[in-house]
């Protein structure tokens, strides 16, 4: 197959940038339109999809650098907006979104010691991932839980325990990448001048 390594318009970097179209869109709903029930739809499309443009990538020989720095990039905006915007309406608790930014201002931390030592950002780990879906399924559900009494005695303990198993994952995830940045920082500290 064809390498896209360079190219910028492919069909998963279409997937990619559409998610990220969503994410305004989510905000236009639920702050400007007062639509939650439309504002759930698109957040559940969004975070359903996650997956759908790296599968593209994988299957039809489209993986991109491009495409590496974006989706990542998408997830973790809407992870964000969604954050900002749920804990703005009263779904989340602000201990819940407090850890969630302490974890990215965390990551952000291990990146920058990565980049001064010439290294990239390490490859996602399958923990993130998971801990990224377990997030991005449950922030719809809990916006149901909230938008829709009929809905909240189902919607409300199963979008809090994806949520809670997500922070947890997530935490996890970081561990994991702030050893993998110990360990290559280590390495380079070895090498000698």
């Amino acid at each position: 197959m064809e390498s896209a390594r360079g190219r910028v318009l492919t069909a998963a970097n279409v997937i990619s940038f559409a998610r990220l179209l969503g994410v305004p869109l989510f905000l236009i709903l639920l702050f400007v339109a007062d639509q939650k029930a439309a504002a759930v739809v698109v957040l559940a499309v969004g975070g359903t999809t996650d997956w759908v443009d790296g599968w593209v990538a994988r299957r039809f020989g489209q993986v991109s650098r491009l495409g590496e720095l974006l989706d990542p990039a998408v997830d973790r905006l809407y992870i964000a907006a969604t954050v900002v915007a749920l804990t703005i309406e009263g779904v989340l608790p602000l201990a819940f979104t407090l850890a969630l930014v302490l974890r990215e201002l965390v990551m952000a931390g291990c990146l920058a010691v990565l980049r001064r030592h010439g290294f990239g950002p390490p490859p996602v780990h399958y923990v993130g991932k998971t801990a990224t879906f377990l997030l991005l399924a449950a922030f719809p559900v809990l916006l149901l839980a909230y938008a829709s009494s009929a809905a909240h005695p189902y919607a409300h303990p199963i979008g809090w325990g994806l949520a809670w198993w997500g922070l947890g994952l997530y935490w996890v995830a970081a561990a994991l990448y702030i050893g993998q940045a110990f360990s290559a920082t280590r390495k380079t500290r070895k090498q000698p001048a």
